[in-house]
């Protein structure tokens, strides 16, 4: 292959942070008209090296290469001029502006903004590649997908001819997922070099034409996808063969755990953020939770532990011993001295789950620091706790007490997840337990759930990504702008009817 044909070639790529190598040596090459799916786990250097390409990173050694020649890319300035442009997992866009504002924010030859050429450029450009967004809608009026297109659009204007997409659908919904999808095949028609950073190997073999693997910071190779299947990519990019079943035993004896009735909370600025939810979550099965970012997920589980003040409604914890528990007006010390048996692994691990500075023994301590009433805390069955957690889920750590912020993200999951179901609870919840996991560390968590319920735990799992919550859960909770717009069950709900679900309220579409 003559090295020519590549629109953007890496040779001999090499990333190191301290004595960390992020890129060991990576020879990568992308064709325009072609869509490249770059595969790894968390780690394996996916986003370090694309951030090189966007200008975010320098690398140690080696040789970028556009259309043959060799480039010199020291800032994003650098990867613009060469028709590089990179959208990230969060987006960078002003609220009060309007989509057509945020595309020419900073251009140079703007200084005197023409916004009805803006506008009309910017419909013209959606035109071309099927993208729906008005260019005069306000950024905050706008839903995820829509953000995510300004972005899109924003290199586009700005002559990208390569793309790169971080993880970009990692928030949307099926249908939002297939109208991206749509976008980048007629991208990849016109001529567009387009590389996806993902977990979702479903995802992968929809939409790209070639898939390149890393593991541990080393290229593993590059396979057609129409030659491969999820499978070999997982094995490739694990390095053993992975078992990528998620099994959903029954549990025979299901009982009433928790019953939450006509849930309404409120946030600081008085916007209601859940409008009467009601459901039960049983001991012996996993409960979904599904909806659109924002839905209202964050302030469910947080008003459940006690974090989140409740406006109307009462949340009920039936223990096995029998009676009736109200946790409403309960701060989360007050829920555990009642002797609620309740665990929550929150989105944000290490603000709300973790304390960064601190070691595995030391996060483990949290749990259990109050039981003693010496001035000295106990040390020996929280190491003893870490050293279990670290050895039955593979922790990669130099030690336990290393700072668990230096660790990865699916290190720091373990970590957390391993803590929480140490507490034998009756009802474990988790937000987006798996999110930016690469899919070992994922189906490790997939199993601790099932095990949890196996056990007549009553365990709550938000997620995002619907294949998993069809494959895993028992029955599927869907919220839409805070409000339950249907509980089905998952061993016979479709995605397409789920994702109708996360949009509509009650039938009617969410405005």
């Amino acid at each position: 292959m003559e090295k020519n044909c590549y629109a953007i070639e890496l040779r001999g790529i090499t990333k190191r942070f301290g004595p960390v190598v992020a890129n060991d040596g990576i020879d990568l090459g992308l064709r325009r008209g072609e869509i490249l799916a770059l595969l790894g786990e968390n780690g394996s250097g996916k986003t370090t090296l694309m951030n090189m390409l966007a200008g975010i990173y320098l690398p140690d050694e080696g040789q970028i290469l556009a259309d043959g020649r060799p480039i010199s890319i020291r800032s994003p300035r650098d990867s613009f001029a060469h028709g590089i442009g990179m959208i990230h997992q969060h987006y960078k866009l002003v609220d009060v502006f309007t989509a057509a504002e945020n595309v020419v924010l900073g251009l140079e030859d703007e200084k005197k903004l023409d916004l009805k050429k803006a506008n009309a450029k910017v419909r013209e450009i959606c035109g071309r590649y099927g993208f729906e967004i008005d260019p005069e809608k306000k950024v905050y009026d706008m839903s995820v997908s829509e953000k995510q297109t300004v972005e899109i659009v924003k290199v586009l204007y700005r002559g990208a001819e390569i793309l790169i997409l971080d993880e970009p659908t990692a928030v949307l919904t099926p249908q939002e997922t297939e109208r991206l999808f749509a976008v980048l095949r007629n991208m990849r028609e016109d001529g567009k070099a387009i590389v996806i950073i993902t977990h979702k190997l479903n995802e992968v073999m929809a939409i790209s034409d070639q898939v390149a693997v890393l593991r541990k910071g080393r290229y593993i190779g590059t396979v057609n996808t129409a030659e491969t299947d999820p499978q070999a990519l997982t094995d490739m990019m694990v390095g053993r063969s992975v078992s990528l079943n998620i099994d959903r035993p029954l549990y025979e004896k299901q009982v009433e755990r928790l019953c939450v009735r006509d849930l309404t909370v409120y946030d600081h600025e008085h916007v209601k953020k859940l409008d009467a939810v009601s459901f039960t979550a049983k001991g012996g099965e996993i409960l979904g939770v599904a909806g659109i970012a924002g839905s209202g997920q964050r302030e469910l589980l947080e008003a459940i532990a006690g974090l989140y003040p409740v406006a109307e409604g009462s949340i009920s914890y039936l223990p096995p011993e029998g009676g009736k528990r109200e946790l409403v007006g309960q701060t989360p010390m007050q829920i555990r001295k009642q002797g609620v048996s309740l665990a929550f692994i929150p989105e944000d691990r290490l603000g709300m789950g973790l304390v960064g500075s601190m070691g595995m023994t030391g996060n483990m301590m949290l749990r259990s620091w109050r039981k003693g009433r010496l001035p000295f805390v106990r040390r020996r069955e929280p190491q003893a706790l870490a050293q279990k957690v670290f050895t039955d889920l593979e922790v990669v750590t130099p030690g336990l007490e290393f700072p668990v912020r230096k660790l990865s993200g699916g290190n720091v999951q373990k970590v957390l997840v391993g803590r929480e179901i140490a507490t034998s609870p009756n009802v474990l919840m988790t937000a987006y337990a798996v999110r930016g996991l690469d899919i070992n560390t994922s189906y490790t968590i997939y199993n601790l759930m099932t095990e949890q319920k196996m056990q007549g735990t009553a365990v709550i799992f938000v997620g995002e990504d619907l294949d998993v919550l069809l494959e895993l859960c028992d029955r599927i909770l869907v919220l839409c702008g805070g409000r339950v717009s249907g509980v089905v069950d998952a061993r016979t709900a479709t995605k397409e009817e789920i994702g109708l679900l996360m949009t509509r309220v009650g039938g009617k579409e969410e405005a």
